[in-house]
């Protein structure tokens, strides 16, 4: 009995210096509460293909207008169809895209992959805008330059979470559930949505390092893709995505 009492003291105490000064890990009821306050939450598994805001040309020539043809109306279609195909069961009837992602680990591999890759690029898509020479401004700075110490340290920290990514994946800028920002990488078509993912957040910026997201234009050079992405980025659209985020998690 003694020696039992002094484990679950001392299991108490790892716990209490663990987290000192560290607030728990958020639970999934957190992340719903969050997640339901923003526009995307609206999302569910019969969603549809949304149009691209921009012409198929008019990333070049960090893009070119074949491999976006590719990407938007072959790739992302597929991902469309298939999602909608795999959430046809009753239980999926009144569940939203996010909460699917919040308890991804109770579905067939089919509904994360493709439910993925199906909110994945619809976020890519808005994230991405013809070059302007557009940066951060605002509270967004603010915060990349108290998370990362300036905004060439972010880029440096985001580009090469795409580039060492392993085999095919994503970049990842965040907001956790501290308020701050975050970078990862996910593997397939994995995001910080999901209940299974080990950075959680609300993702602002996406990068798709998957092959077809660059192969027709750089081959196998893939640092030049993710160093050609930071003149497409839609820094407005980005900055909307983190004030939403900061309310969402209040």
């Amino acid at each position: 009995m003694k020696k039992r009492l002094v484990s679950i003291l001392v299991v108490v105490l790892f716990a209490t210096f663990s987290f000192a000064g560290k607030p728990f890990p958020a639970d999934n009821a957190f992340w719903n509460k969050a997640f339901a306050k923003l526009a995307d939450s609206q999302l569910t598994g019969q969603s549809k293909q949304l149009p691209l805001p921009y012409a198929y040309n008019a990333l070049e020539p960090s893009v070119d207008a074949k491999t976006m043809e590719i990407h938007y109306s072959k790739h992302h279609a597929a991902y469309t169809k298939n999602m909608n195909d795999a959430t046809t069961g009753p239980e999926f009837a009144s569940k939203t895209l996010f909460q699917l992602f919040t308890e991804i680990e109770k579905y067939p591999v089919l509904v994360k992959n493709n439910g993925g890759g199906f909110y994945n690029h619809l976020l890519f898509w808005m994230l991405m805008a013809p070059a302007s020479g557009q940066e951060p401004t605002g509270e967004l700075l603010k915060a990349i330059n108290e998370s990362f110490g300036s905004v060439d340290k972010f880029k440096e920290t985001f580009s090469n979470a795409g580039k060492k990514q392993f085999g095919s994946g994503w970049a990842w800028l965040s907001v956790n559930e501290n308020g701050k920002l975050v970078v990862s990488s996910t593997p397939n078509q994995d995001n910080p949505l999901m209940s299974t993912t080990e950075v959680r957040g609300i993702p602002v910026l996406t990068l798709d390092v998957w092959e077809h997201a660059y192969y027709l234009q750089y081959q196998n050079r893939r640092p030049e893709y993710v160093d050609a992405f930071w003149k497409i980025v839609n820094w407005k659209e980005v900055s909307r995505r983190y004030d939403e985020a900061l309310k969402a998690l209040k």
